[in-house]
């Protein structure tokens, strides 16, 4: 039963996204297939897999222990704060801020946690900012530094 209802969420959910993907218009043809041509090809596929939770027959399922889904909800907190705090403390701080706890849910010491964090956040800005010249946010903070 829980497989269908959440398929009935997904199917609300994707044509949602079908009805805001349709709209979605460049301002100058720069390709061929132009910008709604990803959002609605994955709405379709969701749509697709949605409609096959819906009318399959399974055994009924079995939930995970509540530890793990205590874990799977901080998880999707820590992933929500990282989108909020993104653009506010850029890429380094809010990167470091959210693998320390994910680290610590995965099992890692706190001295583990905060230097594979800040490893990360630095290595990974190097890497993208740097090396590829992806513009990543730097944050309030840095902006005066950088300029």
């Amino acid at each position: 039963m829980s497989e269908r209802i959440f398929g009935v969420f997904l199917l609300c959910l994707s044509a949602v996204g079908l009805i805001i993907g349709w709209d979605l218009k460049a301002a100058f043809s720069y390709e061929p297939v132009g910008p709604r041509a990803f959002p609605l090809l994955v709405h379709s596929l969701l749509a697709v897999c949605a409609l096959l939770l819906i009318v399959s027959r399974r055994p009924p399922t079995t939930w995970a222990p509540s530890p793990v889904l205590l874990r799977i909800g901080a998880m999707f907190l820590i992933v929500l704060a990282y989108a909020f705090l993104f653009d506010k403390l850029g890429f380094v701080i809010s990167t470091v801020l959210v693998c320390i706890p994910v680290a610590r849910l995965f099992g890692g010491t706190w001295r583990q946690s905060a230097l594979g964090a800040l490893g990360l956040g630095a290595g990974l800005f190097i890497l993208f900012d740097r090396v590829l010249d992806v513009v990543l946010p730097t944050g309030l903070w840095l902006k005066p530094l950088l300029g």
